[in-house]
């Protein structure tokens, strides 16, 4: 009886020490030993990328958005050459809804450009040929009625080599030297689209008062710019904010643009026969900004 209890206790035990190592051994092949196996992920990386980026990478997706981008633009000047047909808006007003509401759209399509380098380059794509399209129509060697309405003052095709060109320059200005990583691109473009174009606006209807520096200015179309401008300026720059483009404090950022806004209108009710208010005023939003933002 003794030897079969040790025979019993003995196969037990070797029982027992062959599942304790081969258990452990079963188990550790399923788990990763060097911590670093693990993968980590950064929340910002779940955002959804665009549909043209996830199949064919930055040079597709930032193709299909200039194309976007080109077909917008020129849907938005041929709305507008219609509504002046019709007799449904006039030309004046058609010519400023076009200079606010284009460079405001441009500014706000470049979120749906890639993170590349060359994504800047494909955004400035889009004003480049309007700008080409400006300087053959300017020049006569096209004809397009309906841009040459909706873009200048006295429908001579001209002018297209003018404010329109200057317009159009500053934007791609912009788009390349500030693009989404500098608040200073951001304001500009709002100045000048936004602010400048709200006061002609308000000028021609509520201007009977003049500015007594300026008398071809109105106060009314000054403090419009300054209001409108200061707040399309903030409005653009909470847009970027908030899809992570750039970090802003918000109090300091709103005495700045308050700042600029002021330098921007005060430079555009100057008298000035030489440089045109899409050159003055930008070119002021940028000076400021840059020296009030540093970057």
């Amino acid at each position: 009886p003794t030897g079969a209890a040790l025979s019993s206790a003995l196969f037990l035990h070797r029982r027992r020490r062959r599942r304790s190592e081969v258990i452990p051994s079963s188990t550790t092949t399923l788990l990763p030993v060097n911590p670093s196996a693990f993968v980590r992920i950064n929340p910002s990386q779940l955002r959804r990328r665009p549909i043209a980026a996830a199949y064919g990478g930055p040079v597709v997706q930032d193709a299909c958005a200039t194309a976007l981008v080109v077909g917008g633009a020129y849907a938005l000047v041929s709305t507008f050459d219609n509504l002046t047909r019709r007799n449904i808006i006039e030309q004046n007003l058609s010519r400023k809804l076009v200079h606010i509401l284009s460079g405001l759209l441009f500014l706000a399509s470049w979120p749906i450009f890639s993170t590349s380098a060359g994504a800047r380059y494909f955004a400035s794509l889009v004003p480049s040929l309007n700008c080409l399209r400006l300087v053959l129509n300017g020049l006569s060697f096209t004809t397009d009625e309906g841009l040459t309405k909706s873009v200048s003052r006295l429908g001579k095709p001209e002018e297209l080599l003018k404010g329109p060109l200057y317009y159009v320059l500053v934007l791609i200005l912009c788009a390349i030297l500030f693009w989404r990583e500098s608040p200073v691109g951001m304001i500009s473009l709002a100045m000048m689209c936004g602010g400048d174009g709200i006061a002609d606006i308000m000028g021609r209807r509520f201007g009977s008062v003049k500015i007594p520096y300026n008398p071809e200015k109105s106060l009314a179309g000054s403090i419009s710019m300054f209001l409108f401008g200061f707040l399309v300026s903030i409005g653009m720059l909470y847009y970027f904010v908030a899809l992570g483009y750039i970090q802003l404090e918000w109090v300091p950022t709103v005495e700045r643009v308050a700042l600029v806004a002021f330098v921007a209108t005060l430079v555009e009710s100057l008298p000035n026969r030489i440089v045109d208010d899409n050159i003055s005023v930008p070119l002021a939003s940028m000076v400021s900004s840059f020296l009030v933002f540093g970057y």
